[in-house]
């Protein structure tokens, strides 16, 4: 642990920079607002990570803490429970919160199930909302019982993706309600649905958060490398192809040169007999 005079003088760049109402005292933070939330400090390393107090990242990390626990104090618990989602998340992506984040690890190693809140942020009511544990727990919130709710509706969604996918095999994974496709496929029951018809085992993409690709004959190799590096980090999904079954999620090991497939298509060659053209202004 840190220096508490430079998560103090963190705290103090908060109030200053991003307008916050929060008064530094002996034993943690006092939030503004009705009720007032008192804050330990113990809560504020957890919330600052890996990140060093002063850093940009330090100092933003502990900003969405003390926000999230703004929401959280201004809405009945009961109301939180309902507005409780599943959440699935590459592991190591730039959204999981951490090792006590997961509700449910996915055999594999590759994917996490948490909980997220919808419409936590009141600017972005449509937004499921990514929730650390221990936030959930130092607002008095049971991870245990949310967990239980978003869990039965993820099973839900999962159930209406597949019958959308039966109908067009080979169209594109997209969200369901609330649950975007990495999400979806935090459920078995939309693993087994894929794989019923591939000998139990089947490949798929999903470079982004709100996309995946179950027919990989109509895309190029290079594909999931590509959109993975030019999505933003919080959208981002898995950088390279996966490998599914009804218990399990794998991604593929790094290597090989995926790019250089194309090229070694025939008609690429038939190409070259075409004439460089120089352009003038």
């Amino acid at each position: 642990m840190g220096s508490d005079i430079a998560l103090r003088r963190c705290v103090f760049a908060i109030s200053v920079l991003d307008d916050f109402d929060v008064l530094p005292l002996d034993d943690g933070v006092t939030l503004g607002g009705v009720p007032p939330i008192r804050v330990p400090w113990d809560e504020l390393w957890l919330a600052l990570g890996t990140a060093a107090p002063e850093s940009l990242a330090g100092r933003e990390r502990v900003a969405a803490w003390l926000q999230q626990r703004r929401w959280l104090a201004d809405r009945p618990h009961a109301e939180l429970r309902e507005l409780a989602r599943p959440v699935g998340l590459p592991v190591g992506h730039f959204l999981h919160p951490g090792v006590d984040w997961p509700r449910d690890r996915i055999l594999g190693d590759a994917l996490d199930a948490g909980i997220g809140l919808l419409g936590l942020d009141p600017a972005r009511p449509d937004d499921v909302i990514v929730v650390p544990t221990p936030l959930l727990r130092g607002a008095g919130i049971e991870p245990k019982l949310c967990w239980h709710d978003a869990r039965l509706y993820l099973e839900r969604m999962a159930t209406l993706a597949v019958q959308r996918w039966r109908r067009s095999p080979t169209e594109v994974l997209r969200p369901m309600g609330d649950c975007d496709v990495i999400t979806l496929l935090c459920s078995r029951t939309l693993r087994a649905a894929l794989c019923a018809d591939t000998g139990g085992m089947r490949a798929i993409v999903a470079p982004m958060r709100t996309r995946g690709w179950v027919d990989l004959s109509r895309i190029d190799p290079a594909f999931a490398i590509a959109a993975a590096a030019a999505s933003q980090p919080e959208d981002c999904g898995f950088p390279r192809g996966l490998l599914i079954t009804a218990d399990e999620v794998v991604m593929v090991q790094p290597g090989g040169r995926p790019q250089d497939v194309p090229l070694r298509d025939p008609g690429v060659g038939r190409l070259q007999h075409l004439r460089p053209v120089l352009y003038h202004r």
